[in-house]
C-alpha cells in the first residue's frame, strides 16, 4: 500500500454509526485534561515571582509535567490491554484528583520541588486519560470519519486550554497580593507560604469535579462494539507484528515529541513575553488573560477543521498548518511591540488541529496493536517537558523574543510530516494491520 487514506480504519469491523452519547461523555475528559494541562501557564508565572525563579527554573513545571507521558504512556496501553477503556480512564480521573489534591501540602509547605512532584501525578493521571480516550473515539464510529471525530472532541479539549488561563489568572494571580519579598529567611518563608496558599482553592475545586467524573465515567453504560473485546482492543500478541515495524507509527510519535513542544513553549512564557516592555507593557495578570486568545484561536480551528476534515485531506491540512504555524511565529520575531504580540497569539489557530490530526494518522490501521501505537504516540508528548527547557535557556542567554526562533523552526518537521511521513510504506500487510 503506498498510501493511506484521509481517515483509515483502525478496525476491520469499525462501526458504521458514531455513538454519540458515548463520545459525548468521553468528551467531557478532552476537556478536563485540557483544562488542568494549561492551568499551569497561569501557575508558572506566579511560582516564577514566588520563587524568584529563572526562565529554566521555571520551566521545570512543564519538565515535570511532560516527563509523566513518557514514563506512563506504556504502561498505560498496557493497563488497556488488561481492564479496558472505560476502567482506564476512571483510573485516569483517580490519578488526576489525588494530584490536585496533593496541592494542598505543595502550597502549606511552600516546597517548590513539592511543586514539582504534583505536576507528575496530575499529569500521570491525563496520560492515562490520553491513551485511552483519543483511540476510543477513533473508533466510536465510522472510520472514515475518524480524523474528524478526534478534531471536534479535541476541540472541547481547547476548549478548557481556553477557559483555564483566564480563571488562572483571576483564582492565581488575582488572589495574590502584591508585595516585595523580604530577605530575612524567618519573613521570606512566610511570605512564600502567603502566596502558594492562592493555588489551593482552585486545586480542591479541581479534585472535587474530577472524582464526581470519575464516577459517571464508572456507571456510564458503553456500547460493545464488535472491534474491541470486552472494552479492550483485540489480542495483540497472535499477530506477531511490532509497532516498530510501521515508520507511519515512530514518525508520528516524532511528530508529536516537536509539535508538543513548540506549543507548550510558546504557551508557557507567552504571559512573560506580551508583559514585556518591547510587546505588550502590561501587569502579568492582564497578560495572562491575553494567553485566552490563544488557546480560543485553537479551539476555532478545532472545530472548523472538523467540519473541513469531511472535504479536504487531512494530511494536507497538517501541511498547511505546519506552513502557517511557521510563518507566524517568524513574524512574531521579526516584530515588536502589540503586532508581535498579535502575530505570536495567532499560532494557536494553526497550532489546532496538528496533535489530534498527527494522532489519528500515527494509529492508522494499527488493527489489534492500536492501544500500543497510542502509547508511543502519547509518549512522544514528552516534548512538552524537554523543549520549553532549552526555550528558556536560550530566553536566559538571549531574551524571550530570539528564544521563539526555537518553536518556529519545530514547525519543519510538522510540514515534512503532513506531506509524507504519515503515509503507510508498501510491504506493510494487511493481515498486520488488521485483527483476523
Amino acid at each position: 500500500m503506498a498510501g493511506i487514506s484521509t481517515a483509515p480504519a483502525n478496525y476491520a469491523a469499525a462501526p458504521s454509526q458514531t455513538y454519540r452519547g458515548a463520545l459525548a461523555i468521553v468528551t467531557t475528559l478532552f476537556f478536563m485534561w485540557g483544562f488542568c494541562t494549561v492551568l499551569n501557564d497561569a501557575l508558572i508565572p506566579h511560582l516564577q515571582s514566588i520563587f524568584q525563579l529563572s526562565y529554566v527554573q521555571a520551566s521545570y513545571v512543564q519538565l515535570a509535567f511532560f516527563s509523566s507521558y513518557f514514563v506512563f504512556a506504556m504502561p498505560a496501553g498496557w493497563l488497556i490491554e488488561r481492564i479496558g477503556y472505560q476502567r482506564t480512564m476512571v483510573v485516569g480521573l483517580a490519578v488526576m484528583a489525588l494530584g490536585a489534591l496533593l496541592v494542598v501540602p505543595a502550597a502549606t509547605t511552600a516546597k517548590y520541588p513539592l511543586f514539582l512532584a504534583v505536576q507528575v501525578v496530575i499529569a500521570a493521571g491525563i496520560t492515562i486519560l490520553q491513551v485511552s480516550a483519543n483511540p476510543y473515539v477513533t473508533i466510536l464510529g465510522p472510520p472514515e470519519t475518524a480524523s474528524s471525530r478526534l478534531n471536534l472532541t479535541q476541540a472541547f479539549n481547547t476548549l478548557g486550554d481556553t477557559v483555564a488561563p483566564y480563571f488562572g489568572s483571576m483564582l492565581i494571580l488575582g488572589r495574590a497580593v502584591v508585595e516585595t519579598a523580604p530577605k530575612d529567611p524567618a519573613a521570606l518563608t512566610a511570605y512564600h507560604i502567603r502566596q502558594a496558599g492562592t493555588v489551593k482553592l482552585p486545586y480542591v475545586g479541581i479534585a472535587a469535579t474530577l472524582i464526581i467524573l470519575g464516577i459517571a465515567i464508572a456507571l456510564f453504560r458503553f456500547p460493545r462494539l464488535e472491534v474491541t473485546r470486552d472494552f479492550r482492543p483485540a489480542e495483540a500478541g497472535s499477530t506477531g507484528d511490532s509497532i516498530w515495524k510501521h515508520p507511519h507509527v515512530w514518525l508520528g510519535a516524532i511528530a508529536i515529541f516537536i509539535y508538543v513542544g513548540a506549543e507548550v513553549s510558546v504557551g508557557s512564557f507567552l504571559a512573560k513575553f506580551i508583559a514585556s516592555p518591547a510587546i505588550g507593557n502590561m501587569t502579568l495578570q492582564t497578560a495572562t488573560k491575553m494567553v485566552t486568545f490563544y488557546w480560543a484561536g485553537m479551539m476555532v480551528g478545532r472545530f472548523a477543521g472538523s467540519y473541513v476534515m469531511q472535504k479536504v485531506s487531512s494530511s494536507r491540512l497538517l501541511a498547511a498548518s505546519g506552513v502557517g504555524g511557521f510563518l507566524v511565529v517568524l513574524a512574531a520575531v521579526l516584530t515588536t511591540g502589540h503586532t508581535a504580540m498579535w502575530f505570536i497569539l495567532a499560532v494557536g489557530l494553526f497550532n489546532s488541529i496538528m496533535f489530534p490530526t498527527i494522532f489519528t494518522l500515527g494509529v492508522a490501521e494499527m488493527g489489534p496493536l492500536t492501544g500500543r501505537a497510542s502509547g508511543l504516540l502519547v509518549q512522544g508528548i514528552v516534548g512538552g517537558a524537554l523543549i520549553p527547557v532549552m526555550m528558556g535557556k536560550l530566553a536566559d542567554t538571549y531574551g524571550i523574543h530570539l528564544a521563539l526562533i526555537l518553536p518556529c523552526l519545530c514547525y519543519l518537521f510538522v510540514i515534512y510530516y503532513g506531506f509524507s511521513g504519515f503515509r503507510i510504506k508498501m510491504g506493510e500487510k494487511q493481515s498486520e494491520l488488521r485483527p483476523v
